[in-house]
């Protein structure tokens, strides 16, 4: 047994992934146990709105997909201690070592994309038979899947072959200054990712989106006065209003804005405008723009920044400690490893502070309906949330602990009660 075996980062990290483990099991089966036992009568407040069988068929839904992520959970979990405590860093280490590192010299660019690309296309696999069960069983059972077989693996292709040519630029980059600035190189590093995500939000609307799907302008009609009419009111300036073919995969439905700066552009999937009247997407509409009013992008933005400011200080403090890739199974040191060991282990580490994520993210979400039903009509910001509550088969009873843990959103009786205060406040149209 190695020396190492019971070092304290190690016992550290098994008793880190155990409790994070322990709790997304626990937290999953207490979602499928309560959306169960309220499965057989719709809440009163939807009563009128929602028939018996959908709200059923949302239960039944939101349980199929429980037990699929208790799954993958569990595969990922012994994924992650396969590349660590199990030995296969190590291994693809010293594969990659043996072809591409001369005897006596150190780890070159080469090396380190190698051992990069090949955990994440072992990863890939490894979430590939989940991907494929999720969109052809269980969203095909339940009616939401529009996708072919084609489709799937030619989204794959073009994701693959785009991360290709995005991130080997990217990584060696990376690879190269982490070699070359210093102690402080984590933070120059800082710099270089921020500036690359901050072009991706110009560069994505144009160049990346339309590779996977067809936008064509808003049709003249009275959606499209409606929402110029808000555009207006909101001091809103769009560089274009399209409509995306989301039904040739899926039949939910959504509307977002993407791009930043003068490169914003406001996107409905044409699910949602074929289900929604002109008057429940106008106030759609008005939530998004909510968060950009509100200020909530740039402050996910900033927040984002910060974190991988404070993540990659950190890896700069331990990428020369021999404990540290000890403890995670592999003897040999050098940046790629510590770039991907780091990268594999955080979220375990952090998995605690996802209630304060969500928290964040529910009051952002309280603001844009507040906004929504200033500049807009409340009501039918209401109508518009129960339809797609319905046709995205959302449950309208999640258990309390489960939704204040992981939910972006308030759950359903929550936010259409906020938002009924609003109206009743004289706040709402």
């Amino acid at each position: 047994m190695p020396n190492d075996f019971i070092s304290p980062f190690r016992l550290l990290f098994l008793l880190a992934l155990a409790l994070s483990l322990g709790v997304r099991l626990w937290l999953a089966r207490r979602q499928m146990a309560h959306v169960l036992a309220h499965r057989q009568a719709v809440p009163p407040e939807f009563a009128d709105r929602i028939a018996l069988a959908a709200h059923q068929k949302a239960a039944d839904y939101t349980r199929a997909r429980g037990t699929l992520g208790i799954y993958q959970t569990l595969a990922d979990t012994a994924l992650l201690l396969v590349f660590t405590l199990g030995g296969g860093l190590e291994a693809l280490h010293g594969f990659w070592s043996s072809q591409l590192v001369a005897p006596g010299a150190a780890p070159g660019y080469a090396y380190g994309i190698a051992l990069i690309f090949s955990v994440t296309v072992i990863s890939s696999l490894v979430d590939l038979p989940f991907g494929l069960y999720r969109q052809f069983v269980l969203e095909q059972r339940f009616g939401f899947n529009r996708m072919s077989l084609g489709l799937f693996f030619g989204d794959l292709l073009k994701s693959t072959l785009i991360g290709l040519v995005i991130g080997t630029p990217v990584l060696l980059a990376v690879l190269w200054l982490m070699a070359h600035m210093g102690a402080y190189w984590w933070f120059y590093v800082w710099l270089f990712w921020s500036a690359f995500n901050l072009l991706l939000l110009f560069i994505y609307p144009t160049w990346i989106a339309p590779l996977f799907n067809k936008f064509t302008p808003l049709e003249d009609g009275e959606l499209k006065e409606r929402i110029l009419g808000l555009l207006s009111r909101c001091g809103f300036a769009a560089s274009g209003l399209f409509v995306m073919d989301g039904s040739k995969r899926s039949a939910h439905g959504n509307a977002y804005f993407t791009g930043f700066g003068n490169n914003k552009r406001i996107v409905f999937f044409d699910t949602l405008i074929n289900r929604l009247a002109p008057r429940e997407a106008e106030a759609v509409l008005a939530h998004e723009l909510g968060h950009f009013k509100r200020r909530h992008i740039v402050q996910r933005i900033v927040l984002l920044f910060l974190m991988s400011l404070g993540f990659l200080w950190v890896l700069g403090q331990l990428i020369s400690a021999p404990w540290f890739y000890a403890g995670l199974g592999v003897q040999a040191q050098n940046t790629a490893l510590a770039l991907i060991l780091f990268f594999l282990v955080v979220p375990v580490f952090t998995f605690l502070f996802t209630p304060l994520g969500s928290l964040l993210s529910r009051r952002h979400e309280y603001q844009a309906d507040a906004y929504a039903a200033e500049h807009a009509d409340g009501e039918e910001l209401i109508h518009a949330l129960v339809k797609l509550y319905e046709d995205n088969a959302s449950t309208l009873t999640p258990d309390p602990l489960h939704s204040l843990f992981y939910d972006s959103h308030p759950p359903a009786a929550l936010r259409i009660g906020h938002l009924r205060a609003l109206k009743a406040q004289g706040t709402a149209h």
